[in-house]
């Protein structure tokens, strides 16, 4: 792969920046790459694992000549780092971010994007269940989906570059409208985020099944709830609360759903469970088959991502 960019700026550096870096590198994408924390935590550990070439005290600092910004912060924090960053943004550079809601980052980020300056929203769906720069390795986008979500008036040859860039990082790329994204994440993570997080609840809360039988009997399916379950809680809290609208739409279909299944149970309705459960598990080959996942006992995760 050929260098697309020559510098750029990541702001957060958590599991998706930290795996971004990595990715640029293993393929020569990018001549120098800055990165920004807030906590000083993370910035110290980020020098001592030689994450980004050079690691800022200042965000302002870290973009000052970047061709490309990439916000990695949660959702709720986006605006506030577009505040900060836009007097010192490069004229003809490209923001984008990796948010997993895109209107509400659209509308949080776009007002604060100088004349001259080029916005493209995106979101790689791609993660672990863990969190922080020592978390990123190279291989998290490989064979993995990055949706671009262009706004009115998004630069052609911006798009195309921050497009060369995802695959150069491993990454299929596609394009989409921002609440078609917003929905059909709703459907394929944010709901069942919500409804793991609510299982491993009330197993916690059902004091009838003790803390070790959950622990120990776990392979029986619960142990992929709390794979799910351990997820970020700022980033999920901000998804919730700016994905709301196609969160809650999902979830009403999800109970009417539960209910038909409850009805079928207690009314001994074996036929319906049977065609309910033979449609779902086709889903499951057709992802297989999309080679999204594999059908080995540990679901495909290796050791880079376990």
């Amino acid at each position: 792969m050929s260098q697309v960019y020559d510098r750029i700026a990541l702001i957060g550096l958590g599991l998706i920046a930290s795996s971004m870096f990595w990715a640029i590198k293993r393929s020569g994408l990018a001549g120098e790459v800055t990165g920004y924390a807030r906590s000083e935590a993370t910035r110290d550990a980020a020098r001592r694992i030689g994450l980004c070439d050079r690691v800022c005290d200042t965000a302002r600092e870290a973009v000052e000549g970047a061709d490309l910004v990439v916000l990695c912060v949660p959702v709720g924090a986006m605006e506030a780092v577009a505040t900060d960053i836009a007097p010192v943004l490069k004229p003809g550079a490209t923001v984008t971010d990796v948010g997993s809601v895109k209107r509400h980052v659209i509308q949080a980020v776009s007002p604060h994007i100088p004349e001259g300056v080029h916005f493209v929203p995106a979101h790689p769906l791609a993660g672990t269940e863990h969190s922080g720069p020592e978390a990123g390795f190279a291989e998290l986008y490989d064979n993995r989906w990055c949706l671009l979500v262009p706004v009115e008036g998004s630069d052609p040859d911006a798009i195309a570059r921050l497009r060369a860039l995802w695959e150069g990082m491993g990454a299929n790329v596609d394009e989409m409208d921002a609440d078609h994204h917003d929905l059909v994440l709703a459907v394929t993570s944010h709901a069942p985020h919500l409804i793991a997080y609510t299982m491993v609840g009330v197993a916690d809360d059902l004091r009838r099944v003790t803390d070790t039988e959950v622990i120990k009997y776990s392979a029986a399916g619960f142990r992929d709830f709390t794979r799910i379950a351990a997820s970020d809680p700022t980033m999920w809290r901000d998804v919730f609360l700016t994905n709301k609208d196609a969160t809650l739409e999902i979830l009403g279909r999800f109970t009417e759903e539960l209910f038909a299944l409850q009805r079928a149970i207690r009314t001994g309705d074996g036929e319906h469970l049977f065609d309910y459960f033979t449609r779902t598990r086709a889903i499951r080959r057709g992802i297989i088959d999309a080679g999204q996942d594999t059908d080995a006992p540990d679901f495909g995760r290796g050791k880079a991502s376990s």
